[in-house]
């Protein structure tokens, strides 16, 4: 049985269509109830997960203070098993996005591009990198088909802009479909006009 704990939310309309969404650090499902109204998306079902490791309150992916090598794969591991267990219930690779911010933005990138079968998309918002150079070695054999929307903002205290776009740009590199968009945001959402982007690419996944 997958360790992670998730919850389903399913579409309007009956559909295998699914968003698996990774929230960041200290967070956990509470904090993406929203998504479904603001994506407005009625063909989509949802799965909210929370990550492994209780974090003052809420979770936590890997361990961002020291080496989070270890937590990063432990965690990519697990969601290798929860993915394919959605499949197992008749949700398939082909019509899953995976989405995550901050950390899960770097969880939804290193799960993504190293996932043997291929997504519907990967969406990852204010997150990072883990090891982008041993990612590349390391890719899947479908990861260059894999659909990717990755943002950012310039005004981010957290992760600085700069550091976060040359880590992506070393993915871009090894020839990976990346759509990569900056916002003047800080560690955020950044409101309507980052939701509609998110959206457009998500319907662009399907058609």
């Amino acid at each position: 049985m997958n360790m992670l704990r998730y919850e389903f939310i399913p579409a309007n309309e009956r559909s295998q269509r699914l968003w698996v969404m990774l929230h960041g650090l200290g967070d956990s499902i509470e904090g993406y109830r929203w998504l479904p109204e603001a994506m407005d998306l009625p063909w989509m079902n949802y799965v909210l997960v929370n990550a492994p490791d209780a974090y003052y309150g809420g979770f936590s992916w890997f361990d961002f203070v020291g080496d989070m090598v270890p937590g990063v794969g432990r965690s990519r591991g697990l969601l290798f098993q929860l993915l394919d267990e959605l499949r197992a219930k008749e949700f398939p690779s082909e019509q899953t996005i995976l989405g995550g911010f901050s950390q899960g933005c770097l969880m939804s990138i290193e799960t993504g591009l190293r996932y043997p079968h291929l997504l519907a998309g990967i969406v990852g918002v204010s997150g990072y990198v883990c090891e982008p150079e041993k990612l590349v070695l390391d890719l899947s054999p479908v990861a260059k088909q894999q659909r990717i929307l990755l943002t950012h903002g310039t005004q981010d205290p957290l992760l600085p802009f700069e550091q976060s776009r040359a880590q992506i740009a070393t993915l871009e590199a090894a020839g990976l479909n990346i759509q990569f968009q900056a916002f003047p945001k800080a560690h955020t959402i950044a409101g309507q006009q980052e939701i509609d982007i998110i959206r457009r690419f998500v319907i662009s996944c399907y058609s």
